[in-house]
């Protein structure tokens, strides 16, 4: 019995953490229209309102509702959910971000990103049917993996043997070549280039799942590709685990990691233009 109250505690703590972080995230947003707006030495005179705007975008009255109402709770902790936030808050503007996952938090994702560009990839169209049920504002695309995780190992072994999974020949649009390619994505997710990119997804826990493989070796492909100037943050959950872990190190790399949590780490990512097939 101490036991279950323990849990219900741990997650009625975690529900009001979220509500706060989304309130958090309204007054970032507001202050960033009124940081716009009061930037003219005299704004009355320009017609420009200078007023504090608090008022909420649609996504996050929403998620505010939903995580004060819900016994269902983000899978991530507060301090790991904070590293991402923070990242977002440091940006300073609404940014691109993709998701690999749709569940129970992405709500709060949506909500953290007012105005910006949120995308989420789910591999169970069932799945996505029930999300977006209760939430039909979130933009979600079911993806196809080619992968699964008892072949983790062979893939490891094997990519540096087909040049266009080598990271100075790597792509992903239309890569049937290389098995840890995600080639067959929505347009919209090769066209954007992505600020952030979180990683909670897809099933990497029994033999048959796709594991997370293709996940983390397309968004460093992404990443690398990169056009502007600055860094794609990259966020992997579940480091805890050996696949995950080992695939991190292999392509996102040790040295661009900058940031952990509990089961996440935070990497930069720079753009390359390096002739090395390895990408660490």
């Amino acid at each position: 019995m101490k036991n279950r109250y323990q849990v219900g505690e741990r997650r009625w703590l975690v529900g009001v953490a979220v509500v706060g972080m989304i309130a958090g995230a309204v007054l970032l947003s507001s202050g960033m229209r009124r940081t716009e707006t009061s930037s003219y030495p005299c704004p009355g005179a320009l017609g420009i309102r200078s007023e504090f705007n608090y008022e909420p975008s649609p996504s996050q009255l929403r998620a505010i509702l939903h995580y004060a109402t819900s016994r269902v709770v983000p899978q991530q902790s507060v301090a790991e959910i904070k590293i991402s936030l923070d990242v977002i808050k440091a940006v300073g503007r609404p940014i691109k971000l993709l998701v690999f996952g749709l569940g129970h938090d992405s709500l709060m994702w949506a909500s953290f990103n007012p105005g910006g560009k949120t995308v989420f990839l789910e591999e169970d169209p069932k799945w996505v049917h029930t999300i977006l049920k209760d939430a039909p504002g979130l933009r979600a695309h079911t993806v196809r993996y080619r992968t699964q995780l008892r072949d983790a190992k062979a893939l490891l072994r094997s990519y540096r043997t087909e040049a266009t999974c080598g990271a100075a020949k790597a792509y992903l649009l239309g890569n049937d070549a290389c098995k840890l390619a995600l080639e067959n994505l929505p347009d919209e997710v090769y066209d954007t280039e992505w600020d952030m990119i979180m990683i909670d997804a897809p099933k990497g826990y029994f033999a048959e799942a796709p594991g997370r493989m293709s996940a983390v070796f397309s968004s460093a492909v992404i990443a690398r590709h990169r056009l502007s100037s600055g860094f794609t943050h990259v966020f992997l959950h579940d480091v805890d685990r050996m696949v995950e872990k080992v695939y991190a190190e292999e392509f996102l790399c040790k040295h661009n990691l900058v940031n952990s949590a509990g089961r996440l780490w935070h990497f930069q990512i720079p753009p390359s233009n390096s002739s090395s097939s390895l990408f660490c």
